[in-house]
């Protein structure tokens, strides 16, 4: 059996980012993954541009059952410090809304920056590998593989969650986890487009690729009895329900069979623009009045939804303020969402309560660690997710 000071599990932007930093510090170490490349996620992130990091980044920005977990890490592997190993490589970036930073040409140059800080920190690196069981003798880890057998002292676990199965995710990390005890927070799909039923779909047929930008609200579970979360930002009619930023966001905040509302003109109040509109314009439909705030398909759906179809003048206060609340607080109540398969993230996950926010050992075994998206840390979307991996991975390699 080979041996090594560290072996880390998942070659993604976590596991990389620790491989690094332990061989900088002259540990010998062997990062392994299941699939054919390294960087799965890092290549299809961002559109192929890789959102790597958020200017805006702050520990509020993480949902968690132990919610200040994650700041100690963040604090010490900050948004400046990956930034300053980005400009380095002289890779060109830039911010596009919301303080998210992407690569300007290709989500390639973080990979390549990566790997030649692995090669450059003597890290052996190897793909293809299936992990197929590992145990603990003594101070030592018996690692076993599709490839053979391999010994550690520090066993790192950097695998994510089940999020985007076809880049080779999985649930790998909280088996290990289950295996030597450590709890696991039940796991679900996050950042994820959310779905109808038959009848909401029916009531909104006809609006896919729409867009437009939203409030959308719904209950904070980790808030309070009544808390609410908000995000305002663009929302997309899908063929199955609704995606886009604002409703990724909510949907790591949705549980199913809550209301969500939607906003569709934050800056406007309707009610007021019809009746400014029934003075000025008393022969328009009401639906063209709409239409100058909101796109014409929407508009047409909402008031045949509601059956009024007709000139604004002949419209009651009552009518009027049924298709203001239909614009300003619709309410939709998802049937689920579309799961792992497009979920970008999975929630949940190693209860954090287990694991140092020093070290990211486990509490329990010594020489074990988490990192990454496999601990219940789960950013907002946005490039906080990656700056969670580069952080949790940076944390962990200056102890294994």
């Amino acid at each position: 059996m080979r041996d090594y000071d560290v072996i880390i599990v998942g070659a993604g932007a976590a596991g990389l980012m620790c491989a690094m930093e332990a061989g900088k510090r002259g540990r010998t170490v062997l990062i392994v993954d299941q699939g054919k490349k390294t960087a799965g996620k890092i290549r299809i992130s961002g559109g192929g541009r890789c959102n790597f990091t958020n200017i805006h980044m702050h520990p509020k920005d993480y949902i968690s059952e132990n919610p200040r977990f994650a700041y100690s890490a963040l604090k010490r592997y900050g948004v400046r410090d990956f930034i300053d190993l980005v400009e380095s490589y002289n890779i060109a970036y830039h911010e596009k809304n919301l303080g998210q930073l992407f690569c300007d040409v290709s989500s390639f140059e973080i990979i390549d920056m990566l790997m030649d800080e692995c090669h450059d920190a003597g890290v052996e690196v190897m793909t293809e590998v299936k992990a197929e069981n590992t145990r603990k003798e003594g101070d030592n880890f018996i690692f076993e593989t599709s490839e053979g057998s391999f010994t550690c002292r520090s066993l790192v676990i950097a695998t994510g969650g089940p999020s985007i199965p076809k880049m080779g995710s999985s649930g790998y990390a909280y088996q290990v986890a289950k295996r030597y005890t450590l709890n696991v927070i039940a796991h679900r799909a996050g950042l994820v487009p959310l779905t109808f039923d038959a009848e909401t779909s029916e009531k909104f047929k006809g609006l896919a690729g729409i867009s437009q930008e939203v409030e959308v609200t719904t209950s904070n579970p980790y808030g309070g009895k009544k808390a609410k979360k908000t995000f305002r930002e663009a929302l997309l009619f899908t063929h199955k329900g609704l995606s886009g930023p604002a409703v990724l966001q909510i949907s790591s905040y949705w549980r199913e069979g809550n209301e969500v509302i939607i906003n569709f003109t934050p800056d406007i109040d309707i009610l007021e623009h019809l009746k400014k509109h029934r003075e000025s314009d008393p022969k328009l439909g009401v639906g063209t009045v709409l239409s100058y705030v909101l796109p014409k398909r929407l508009a047409a759906a909402i008031t045949a939804d509601l059956g009024l179809v007709t000139k604004i003048a002949d419209m009651s206060n009552k009518n009027l303020e049924r298709i203001a609340g239909a614009v300003n607080a619709c309410v939709v109540i998802p049937n689920g969402t579309e799961g792992y398969k497009t979920a970008e993230v999975a929630l949940g996950g190693v209860d954090t309560k287990e694991i140092s926010s020093k070290t990211f050992e486990a509490n329990k075994v010594a020489g074990l660690y988490f990192i990454g998206e496999c601990l219940d840390v789960t950013g907002h979307l946005g490039g906080f997710n990656f700056q969670w991996a580069w952080a949790s991975g940076h944390a962990a390699g200056q102890y294994v």
